[in-house]
């Protein structure tokens, strides 16, 4: 059941001012879709916890997620573009709704992420001998960010494209060596495979993928992301915006678990490159 069908089903089970919430949103479940939880409230004329609670009530983790389920319940989208978007909208609407949707995709994931494992694999980083990045399609350019990251951090990293290079990356692997493998859907099989022989050559293998995927079964730690973004069938966006939030939280976690002395070295890194670049006018 999606959830313009809880709501109507729902209806006669929610309070006054919630279903006055309810009301609006079946009326104009689009309108609800790109509007704030300030606005949508005072179209109901409800409080802003109301609209909380009414989300709740629908087994939502707010009004961000509440959101993306509504989106859901519409029409599907354009086909591998974003499911947000439709074929006739102008540049104007379709530049809200990308906006829009990352940012609600952000919040569902900054929900989910389990700050425990983070700062697990901030520890594995920041003693590893060598950190390996790999990614397939999308997530080959968050993992060549990663590299861009911690290059900078005097610490061997390695990322390859070509498959052949990952699989014998892997295979040189030994113990103290840290393996990120990135993938959104986790069912990519060549980074099972490298999650495998990463193992067996005693690497420990980290996995930004999904939760109970083929991929994450095969890591040692797994950091997970909710975003509700069907790549099979659409262009990885949100996803991959996620993906990089998530890098940027790990390189920073890097930066301050090795201390003052480390962040005045990377300093010197950066004002090396300052010739390379006009002044600010």
């Amino acid at each position: 059941m999606n959830i313009l069908e809880k709501i109507a089903q729902q209806k006669g089970a929610f309070s006054k001012s919630e279903r006055k919430v309810a009301e609006i949103i079946l009326a104009n479940p689009q309108t609800a879709i790109h509007s704030s939880i300030a606005t949508l409230a005072k179209m109901s004329d409800v409080s802003e916890p109301t609209v909380n609670r009414f989300c709740r009530r629908l087994d939502t983790k707010g009004y961000p997620d509440f959101k993306l389920h509504l989106a859901q319940s519409l029409a599907n989208g354009t086909p591998y573009v974003n499911r947000h978007v439709e074929e006739h909208d102008t540049p104007e609407e379709c530049t809200k709704k990308i906006f829009e949707s990352t940012m609600a995709a952000l919040e569902v994931a900054r929900q989910s992420v389990d700050v425990l494992a983070v700062n697990r694999v901030v520890d594995l980083l920041t003693q590893a001998k060598k950190i390996s990045f790999f990614g397939m399609g999308a997530s080959a350019s968050v993992a060549h960010d990663a590299l861009n990251k911690f290059f900078r951090f005097n610490v061997p990293v390695t990322y390859f494209e070509d498959i052949l290079m990952q699989r014998m990356s892997c295979m040189n692997c030994s113990e103290g060596d840290v393996v990120v493998l990135i993938s959104h859907t986790g069912r990519t099989k060549s980074l099972v495979e490298l999650a495998q022989l990463a193992k067996a050559n005693d690497a420990t293998v980290v996995g930004i993928t999904a939760l109970n995927s083929p991929l994450a079964n095969e890591c040692s730690l797994v950091l997970s992301l909710e975003v509700p973004e069907d790549t099979d069938m659409y262009m990885p966006m949100a996803s991959r915006i996620a993906q990089l939030t998530l890098i940027d939280i790990l390189a920073t976690g890097f930066t301050l678990r090795r201390g003052s002395k480390f962040r005045e070295n990377l300093k010197r890194v950066k004002d090396s490159l300052r010739d390379s670049r006009f002044d600010k006018r």
